[in-house]
């Protein structure tokens, strides 16, 4: 029996991107189903988050994300440019943000078609994974034929759908914090969430007492 679950996505985080790729291996590697469910990030939802948060977390934050990358061997690197459009100074997020709301219009598009977690997996790395002027030329064109997905067809859509698929993306954090969670990466597995990157082998363990088998 193939067991399913949804994994929370924010294309901003990079705790996100440093679960998706592990996250696509345990779909690879077993009879699983992994749904996208992408999200928009803080910036977006709670534009002065960074302003009011405690000085030391940007800080910390940086320095775990770097370990964490080099602990599972993940390629990693600031992304050029940041998806949000922000004041690195004074921490003032954009109005206008076209970076994160291309890019998860394309993840909500490719969770249409059941192939999210692979483009959240390719645009991740092109994101997070050193990639420059990741949004510009053919590369988020890569990461969808990669999930077997048709640019054109991506592109037009999100143009010509941008309302619907907004209004998906706020269905996706509502169903987020129905879980019992509020944050990404969240995935839930029968009804139960499971929040961050270090919880994907406490994830495994629950989906094993539930049958997981290898493919």
């Amino acid at each position: 029996m193939t067991l399913t679950a949804e994994l929370y996505f924010s294309f901003r985080s990079p705790y996100s991107y440093l679960s998706v790729g592990r996250y696509r291996a345990m779909t690879e590697d077993n009879d699983l189903d992994i749904a996208l469910r992408p999200v928009w990030p803080l910036a977006v939802r709670q534009p002065d988050f960074f302003e009011r948060n405690h000085p030391n977390w940007l800080g910390y934050t940086m320095r775990d994300m770097l370990r964490v990358a080099q602990f599972h061997d993940i390629p990693f690197g600031a992304p050029r440019p940041d998806p949000i459009v922000q004041d690195t100074a004074t921490r003032k997020i954009a109005e206008d943000q076209p970076y994160i709301r291309r890019v998860t219009r394309m993840g909500q598009a490719a969770a249409r078609r059941g192939a999210g977690l692979v483009f959240a997996a390719e645009a991740g790395r092109m994101i997070w994974g050193g990639q420059e002027n990741w949004h510009e030329g053919e590369h988020l064109a890569e990461a969808l034929i990669s999930a077997g997905l048709d640019p054109a067809e991506i592109e037009a859509e999100i143009e010509s759908d941008a309302q619907a698929l907004d209004a998906e993306i706020a269905a996706n954090q509502d169903a987020l914090e129905a879980s019992g969670h509020w944050g990404v990466p969240t995935l839930v597995f029968d009804g139960e969430p499971f929040f961050g990157q270090d919880r994907i082998e406490m994830v495994r363990w629950r989906m094993e007492q539930k049958g997981l088998a290898k493919r």
